[in-house]
């Protein structure tokens, strides 16, 4: 979002600017390492537990083969959209012109 000032310099206004790219990057890693935990200690799960509770180890094991999947999709979203201006904006205060002067002569005016 841009405005412009009287002068004709453009104003950036800071709400309106995205995530840095590297930031964004750094995000998307961070979603993509915790999926990829969650998927080893599910998969980890299967093998303990396929003896002891076979009901709940395929549950883990459908767990471990959907969320690369879902994590790659998660990691690919993409950027984010650019946020809205907040609705509670306040436009500047508009300044009130001066009253004319007077022209006009009088007797105590030099």
């Amino acid at each position: 979002m841009q405005r412009t000032k009287r002068n004709g310099a453009e104003v950036f206004r800071i709400t309106g600017a995205r995530m840095g790219l590297a930031e964004d990057v750094r995000g998307r890693q961070r979603r993509y390492v915790i999926s990829m935990g969650i998927r080893t200690l599910s998969v980890i799960a299967t093998v303990i537990l396929w003896n002891v509770e076979r009901h709940v180890a395929i549950v883990t094991l459908a767990a471990g083969l959907l969320l690369p999947y879902i994590a790659v999709v998660i990691a690919n979203a993409g950027r984010e959209s650019t946020p809205s201006l907040p609705s509670h904006f306040v436009p500047a205060p508009v300044r009130p012109a001066l009253e004319p002067g007077n022209l006009r002569k009088t007797s105590d005016q030099s």
